[in-house]
């Protein structure tokens, strides 16, 4: 199995493919061989090409905001479709008002479309948030179905609970980017989980061990 998480070497990041650990994804030539050759298809092209330059220009001076924008522009994506959370309908309504700013058209669809409820799918009382009642499911797949059919250029999460962004990304016909990311008990802010694993949230990471 690859491992580059626990490689300290990192060769690959320098172009010095020998310093590698025993098993390792530079090994494996015709995989990378076949990725090359997907990097040469038009959209493959145009995106990786694209990212690379506004990875250089933001770098250290953009805000993921202005990348998407930069981004989206550079690669002449016109039409922006919005899968957001409920929970995040403020920030997402400033979102959709800084992209129509620049001159973006843009589709916005609520995770909450189409009012199902949560018994649809088996949940019981017992699992719902607020327990006995006639409680709303997220709607991922509809989202999805919903912003191909708007037949959008580029699409952008905002927000999505863990798994219901899964669903998104599986069923979503145009390239997907990432703004936010749904963690409730750091304001949003998951890495901070991380960033405090060793400190404050050892023992809610790591339990007793």
């Amino acid at each position: 199995m690859y491992n580059c998480a626990k490689c300290v070497l990192q060769g690959c990041s320098k172009g010095e493919l020998e310093k590698s650990l025993p098993v390792c994804p530079n090994d494996s030539s015709q995989i990378q061989e076949q990725a090359e050759k997907l990097y040469l298809e038009e959209e493959n092209h145009k995106i990786s090409y694209n990212a690379a330059l506004v990875e250089a220009h933001g770098y250290g001076n953009m805000t993921r905001v202005e990348e998407i924008i930069l981004f989206a522009k550079k690669c002449g994506y016109h039409k922006i479709g919005l899968a957001f959370c409920l929970g995040l309908a403020r920030e997402t309504r400033e979102f959709q008002n800084i992209l129509e700013y620049h001159d973006f058209e843009v589709v916005s669809v609520l995770c909450k479309n189409g009012g199902l409820r949560k018994d649809f799918i088996g949940i019981k009382d017992e699992d719902k948030i607020q327990g006995d009642c006639d409680e709303i499911m997220c709607n991922p797949i509809g989202q999805a179905l919903l912003l191909n059919d708007q037949k959008t250029d580029l699409n952008v999460i905002l927000g999505l609970c863990v798994g219901h962004d899964t669903l998104v990304m599986k069923y979503l016909e145009a390239p997907i980017t990432t703004l936010g990311v749904k963690d409730r008990v750091t304001g949003h802010n998951p890495l901070a989980a991380i960033y405090m694993a060793q400190g404050y949230y050892k023992k809610k990471l790591y339990g007793d061990k």
